[in-house]
């Protein structure tokens, strides 16, 4: 059986009647923080070929397939500040949010239908699915479909036994260069100094991802929205926090072989064991 990509379909979330319709974040709240490394409690499909697009866009869809493909995903999309004013300023894309949080992407999957039903033909190219892109987003996308991919403001995992839970890391950025089209995008963005150094380190190390120059990063328009658009880039320019964001485009296979080889990274020491004290 085909799976039907409804966010709505794996959670519901409850309101009171007697509450107004305006759909506001404290009725969908839910913990800061998931752990992309347990196992999925939810259902995701087997293949690409697999998923039905045509419950998140049924204006896009002729007989259960999209008409053409996504273009965007935003990954931990987060209460999907990012995700609609992708779908205003590129209409003639199709953008998806990936949330592994049940609640927040609840709040997502509503908020996109009451704009549908506020803006008529507006917004039919925008979703959210609730799933883990570390484990499962090869499960939704075919190999070289997306344009751009964005990390925005992704949970730091501070401790350093948690940061093998980061979302950019060496494993998963062979699952992101495979989805991404070469020529495609990488976007990532945060307010915590170390988790950009630990960004530029692991991407500029990945074999298939170049930097673009500052002059090119500044004259992206999704570079200049991933500073403003998202719920968390607001709440940071309301701090007086600083942003750090950075943009990398996934080589061709040309560019790949053309490449010179890359000096081997040292690892870093493991700390040395304390000798146990006599008697101990």
């Amino acid at each position: 059986a085909n799976f039907h990509a409804s966010s709505s379909r794996h959670f519901v979330v409850e309101v009171k009647e007697d509450d107004s319709e305006t759909l506001r974040k404290r009725k969908f709240r839910s913990r800061a923080h998931a752990n992309p490394l347990a196992d999925p409690q939810f259902e995701y499909p087997v293949s690409p070929e697999c998923v039905d697009w045509s419950v998140l866009y049924p204006a896009l869809c002729k007989d259960g397939a999209l008409t053409q493909d996504v273009d965007f995903a935003d990954v931990g999309c987060g209460f999907g500040g990012l995700l609609i004013q992708l779908g205003e300023h590129f209409t003639d894309k199709v953008s998806v949010g990936i949330e592994i949080r049940e609640k927040v992407a609840s709040y997502v999957d509503q908020r996109i239908k009451a704009l549908r039903n506020e803006n008529e033909g507006k917004y039919n190219n925008v979703a959210v699915i609730r799933t883990n892109a570390m484990k499962c987003i090869t499960n939704f996308f075919k190999g070289g479909s997306l344009s751009k991919i964005f990390f925005c403001f992704p949970d730091p995992h501070f401790k350093t036994k948690n940061h093998r839970r980061r979302i950019v890391n060496r494993n998963s950025l062979s699952e992101f260069a495979f989805v991404l089209r070469p020529g495609g995008f990488l976007y990532v963005i945060t307010d915590v100094k170390e988790l950009h150094e630990w960004h530029l380190l692991h991407i500029n190390a990945f074999p298939l991802f170049e930097r673009l120059s500052e002059e090119e990063e500044k004259a992206d328009k999704c570079f200049q929205l991933i500073f403003e658009s998202s719920e968390e880039a607001s709440k940071v320019s309301r701090n007086e926090g600083q942003k750090y964001g950075a943009v990398f485009r996934r080589l061709t296979r040309e560019e790949f072989l053309a490449k010179p080889p890359q000096e081997p990274q040292p690892q870093p020491e493991a700390p040395a064991k304390a000798e146990a004290e006599p008697g101990a």
